[in-house]
C-alpha cells in the first residue's frame, strides 16, 4: 500500500481493490475545509488527498449548499465582527405609564415587569432568562 492510501486509510477512507475509494462525509468535509485555508487551491488540495480535482469542486458546491457540514474552525486568533454606533432610543419618562392593553407584563414570583407592547420577542427572551425562569 502506497503512502498517500496509508494516509487515507487512516482518516477512515475506504479503498477497494479495484482502486474505487468511499469517502466518508466528515473526511469529504476536512478535504473541503482544507480549501478555504488563505492560498489554498482546489487542484492542490485534490492532488494532496488524491482526490479528482472536479470531485472536490462537487463536495464544495455540496457545502455551500448546506448538505454538507464542515468542522469547526478552531483559531487562537481573536474573531471580530463589526461595531455599529447608533444613538440610543429615548426612553420613555418612568412616570409616564402606557395603557394597560399597550403592555406587556412579566410576572415572576414577586417580581412584576410592565414592558412596551412592541418590546422585541429576543429581549422579552433575555429578560426572563436573566431572571431565572424558563421562557415557554
Amino acid at each position: 500500500m502506497c503512502a498517500k492510501n496509508s494516509f487515507l486509510a487512516s482518516l477512515g477512507v475506504e479503498i477497494h481493490a479495484s482502486g474505487h475509494r468511499r469517502w466518508p462525509t466528515e473526511v469529504k468535509a476536512l478535504v473541503v475545509a482544507d480549501t478555504l485555508e488563505p492560498g489554498a487551491t482546489v487542484n492542490a488540495v485534490a492532488d494532496r488527498y488524491g482526490v479528482q480535482p472536479n470531485q472536490l469542486s462537487a463536495w464544495r458546491r455540496l457545502a455551500k449548499q448546506g448538505k454538507l457540514v464542515l468542522p469547526s474552525v478552531t483559531t487562537d486568533e481573536p474573531v471580530f465582527a463589526p461595531l455599529v454606533v447608533c444613538d440610543p432610543a429615548p426612553a420613555p419618562s418612568s412616570y409616564e405609564r402606557l395603557p394597560a392593553e399597550e403592555q406587556i407584563r412579566i410576572v415572576i414570583g414577586e417580581v412584576r415587569l410592565e414592558l412596551a407592547a412592541d418590546t422585541p420577542a429576543v429581549r422579552l427572551a433575555e429578560i426572563v432568562r436573566a431572571l431565572g425562569a424558563v421562557p415557554c
